[in-house]
């Protein structure tokens, strides 16, 4: 039981009526104004917490349209704070007020603490759940800080966001990209200082990198299961406070230095013309199910911010089957409700505003948007994203599925959403391990999934094309192990997925065979250099490029250990893939002709001319019919036009640049494909090539022959218009 001591001040310290709005904890010189929402309480306090966790008990005599609210009088920035609220207990209606329990504000701008396992930190009875608790939970739940100004100088930073079509995405874990860094000064290691730092900012500005996407940095807490076998929740899909930077990830502490430090991370990317996004969790929240720790919302609105199947049954083994659940997690926030979309919205805002992110990723989108527990991507919350001022000027990217079937919507998000495309991933790794029937899907994932995304206004760019993210196998590990390894997950390998897609070239796992790792190599070359060079935007995972390895581990969200960090010795960095991406991403850069924004309609831009977008047979020929449906084919040639573009430059301008013929080879055993008789390029040279044979700057010639040695991309770009 917790043994903090509380004072309760009466009269002689009156607490002033203060402001319903803004909700939360806003500073000013004069007062501390506390606004909580929680309309079918009876009573709420604000309760200050101070260093030696003595609390300091307000009531909150004030209410306004559900929201409790006072202000305070000499409250200095970095004071810790709770709510408490009394109120009806009938958790079967969805009301769970007990104030032995001290409550994380919502809209916290910073949080101190963490949640520890223990009885205190849940709402009920552990041995009658269907009673409340009388475990005062202070000293085992996380609270908030009053956040007060900061000295972060943003100078001339304003947005400058990229096109789509010239974005290249780079998904890092905040903590695991300089934990093990060896030019990152060891305080700063794991922190947001530490990836801000200019040893890893250059480093990703040198490979080609546009964008970072930070896995999640919003407050979370690990889930209890996870705590009480000595692991952690290393990814952080587990949010508590949506408007708060994840105070461990801080070198100065969590007493509001958190917002400051974070803001600074972001300025040093945008000073290095590297855009910052966020991938963010509002589907669920790090309460759980019915049986899960009371955290906050719990607490304050749970019958609205939770949706229910059905009244739960009294009894433990039937108390936690109340709770819709579309996400796998216990729970999923109600964005039907006003309060949970305000929430979402306004931490949206503040995220693109006052800590001036450029985008957000939306983990499991559509458990976001049910209407009714159904899936409707015209809701409530879509609606209130893509008429947002502020928002539909960031970048927006849906994982588009949740943990149910009806919540795959890959293809079906409205514009301006982009989205995560699992059949590029999917349909690229089985041409790369041999296991598809032909090259025509193959084609289609390349030119930009236009069966996915053509049909609706939106663009090629609307493909987020990946190959690997923080889910799933590296790209290391996608070409050593066919099966998972996840025994250190503690989940006896049940846990991830067993539909990877992966080979291992004959080996399980790590070996010396200098023949196997070499051919390992040159997969994952393969693997990477399609993902860069293909129509959409390229999603690199940190450490892909260097190859990262998770020892096979293809679930490694309670890793928090060198299994996830990315090693940044050059032992085994495997710099020849690093070249290759490196390579690739340059050639994506300098020339537009590899960054269309267009469909290709494969025909002529000008009347006469060649076509935009033409398909080689490896005998010389364009593709016919048959070719398509020719299921033994594994090799294809894909000829880029680049004089003319079919976009046209900033004003109108028609837009010239050299034109470029990608082959793509997914068979062992050498191949002379003898390159198109045409009018269009008559010379050209080798740009990139993953096949070791094949030399940079090896002239060609139309109607010429090329040999492929064995699976490779080799780039050829023409001579004559360059």
């Amino acid at each position: 039981m917790s043994t903090h001591t509380w004072t309760a001040v009466g009269e002689r310290t009156p607490v002033w009526p203060g402001r319903r709005e803004p909700l939360g904890a806003t500073w000013s010189p004069a007062s501390t104004n506390f606004a909580v929402h929680a309309p079918h309480a009876t009573s709420a306090w604000v309760c200050l917490v101070d260093d030696e966790g003595t609390e300091t008990r307000y009531e909150l005599t004030e209410q306004s349209m559900g929201i409790w609210h006072g202000a305070l009088p000499e409250v200095s920035p970095g004071t810790r704070y709770g709510f408490r609220v009394d109120g009806p207990w009938d958790p079967d209606q969805g009301l769970r007020f007990n104030p032995h329990k001290i409550l994380l504000d919502p809209f916290a701008r910073a949080v101190s603490g963490e949640l520890v396992s223990r009885p205190e930190a849940f709402g009920y009875d552990m041995a009658d759940p269907s009673r409340p608790s009388t475990l005062d939970s202070l000293g085992s739940v996380p609270l908030g800080v009053v956040v007060g100004p900061d000295d972060v100088d943003w100078g001339d930073d304003a947005p400058r966001r990229q096109r789509w079509r010239d974005t290249v995405v780079y998904e890092v874990h905040v903590k695991g990209a300089t934990e093990l860094h060896a030019l990152v000064p060891e305080e700063l290691r794991g922190t947001y200082a530490g990836l801000g730092h200019p040893a890893v900012v250059d480093y990703l500005r040198d490979l080609g990198v546009t964008a970072v996407e930070l896995l999640p940095c919003q407050q979370f807490a690990s889930e209890t299961g996870l705590l009480e076998r000595g692991t952690t929740n290393y990814w952080g899909y587990n949010t508590i406070g949506f408007l708060a930077p994840h105070a461990a990830y801080a070198a100065g502490g969590d007493r509001g230095q958190q917002v400051a430090e974070f803001k600074r991370m972001v300025k040093a990317f945008h000073d290095a013309e590297i855009e910052v996004y966020l991938d963010v969790v509002y589907n669920h929240t790090a309460e759980g199910g019915p049986l899960g720790p009371t955290l906050s919302m719990r607490g304050l609105v749970d019958r609205e911010f939770y949706p229910r199947v059905e009244p739960g049954r009294r009894g433990r083994e039937h108390f936690d089957d109340t709770y819709f659940d579309a996400t796998g997690c216990g729970n999923t926030v109600c964005t039907d409700d006003p309060f949970a979309l305000r929430l979402v919205m306004d931490s949206l805002r503040h995220w693109a505003t006052e800590m001036r992110v450029d985008g957000f990723r939306f983990d499991l989108l559509p458990a976001l948007t049910r209407r009714h527990r159904a899936v409707d991507m015209r809701g409530a919350f879509m609606t209130a994203v893509q008429q947002d001022p502020v928002l539909r000027g960031v970048k927006l990217i849906a994982e588009p599925w949740d943990a149910t079937g009806e919540g795959y919507q890959v293809g079906r998000c409205p514009a301006p959403w982009v989205e995560w495309n699992d059949r590029f991933r999917d349909e690229v790794r089985d041409f790369w391990r041999g296991h598809v029937d032909g090259v025509r899907t193959f084609a289609t994932r390349l030119a930009g999934s236009s069966d996915l995304y053509g049909d609706d206004g939106r663009s090629p760019y609307a493909s987020v094309n990946f190959v690997t993210a923080h889910d799933g196998f590296t790209v290391r590990d996608l070409v050593s192990y066919d099966l998972k390894h996840n025994d250190a997950n503690g989940e006896h390998n049940r846990d991830g997925t067993d539909n990877n897609r992966s080979y291992n070239h004959g080996v399980e796992g790590e070996t010396d065979d200098a023949d196997v790792v070499a051919r390992r190599r040159r997969t994952a070359a393969n693997l990477m250099t399609t993902l860069c060079l293909s129509t959409g935007v390229p999603m690199l995972v940190a450490g892909d490029e260097r190859g990262r390895t998770q020892g096979g581990n293809n679930n490694a969200y309670c890793q928090d250990n060198e299994t996830s960090w990315i090693d940044w010795s050059d032992a085994d960095s495997w710099p020849d893939v690093h070249d290759h991406v490196r390579r690739a991403l340059t050639l994506r850069r300098e020339h537009p002709t590899l960054r269309q924004r267009h469909w290709f309609e494969g025909r002529p831009t000008l009347r006469g001319g060649p076509k935009d977008v033409a398909w080689l047979h490896p005998e010389g020929r364009e593709m016919t019919a048959a070719d398509w449906h020719d299921g033994s084919l594994r090799t294809l040639g894909m000829f880029l036009l680049g004089s003319p573009l079919r976009s046209p430059g900033p004003r109108g301008e028609q837009q010239h640049d050299a034109s470029f013929v990608l082959w793509f080879r997914g068979e062992e055993g050498p191949l002379d494909v003898r390159l198109l008789e045409n009018t269009w390029v008559r010379e050209g040279e080798v740009v990139l090539s993953t096949d070791p044979s094949l030399a940079l700057g090896t002239p060609v010639t139309a109607g010429g022959t090329l040999r492929l040695d064995g699976p490779c991309v080799v780039v050829l770009r023409d001579t004559e218009t360059r």
